[in-house]
């Protein structure tokens, strides 16, 4: 039983580090310094949405489900990033990850997600993406370049720390 542990712990430290560092040598996907893989697809509300149109925009792209419960307490913090920062032309970008669309719709009323979210049917983005979880922040700069990462919830020193890396230019 310990050394089942122990293989389970290293082996959720090992998926943990590979995507911290931008994903597997000699994969697709997504990779730190290099334009994050394009997201296009249907919003929550029936929007058709494409990533590429947000060119110039610091973006903060998060995958996350209302059946999340870190998700509950992050996404009321991300409304206030939002605002805070949108003079600068911030926005956030929700992927809906492994959850059904109309409890997802639900959430983003209650808790103030008015920015788009992509439902990702099959979790092809997902998959793009690496994500290893929910909640999971990928943050792009202006030129649609991944620059850092949260695995879990965002608080609001670390975004502030990471949104600087995303912030210039423009």
């Amino acid at each position: 039983m310990a050394l089942l542990l122990v293989v389970a712990v290293a082996t959720t430290a090992a998926v943990i580090a590979i995507v911290a560092r931008g994903g597997a040598a000699g994969t697709a996907g997504i990779e730190r310094g290099r334009p994050v893989p394009n997201i296009i697809g249907m919003t929550l509300d029936g929007t058709a949405f494409d990533l590429a149109s947000l060119r110039g925009h610091p973006v903060l792209i998060n995958f996350w489900g209302p059946s999340c419960i870190p998700c509950r307490e992050e996404t009321p913090l991300l409304a206030t990033l939002a605002a805070r920062h949108a003079a600068d032309g911030f926005v956030v970008v929700g992927v809906l990850a492994d959850d059904p669309v109309e409890p997802a719709r639900q959430f983003a009323a209650q808790y103030g997600a008015t920015w788009p979210t992509v439902v990702d049917p099959g979790a092809v983005l997902k998959a793009a993406y690496h994500v290893v979880g929910r909640p999971q922040s990928f943050y792009v700069d202006r030129d649609g370049i991944y620059r850092d990462l949260q695995i879990g919830p965002v608080t609001d020193a670390d975004f502030e720390r990471k949104y600087a890396t995303i912030a210039v230019g423009g």
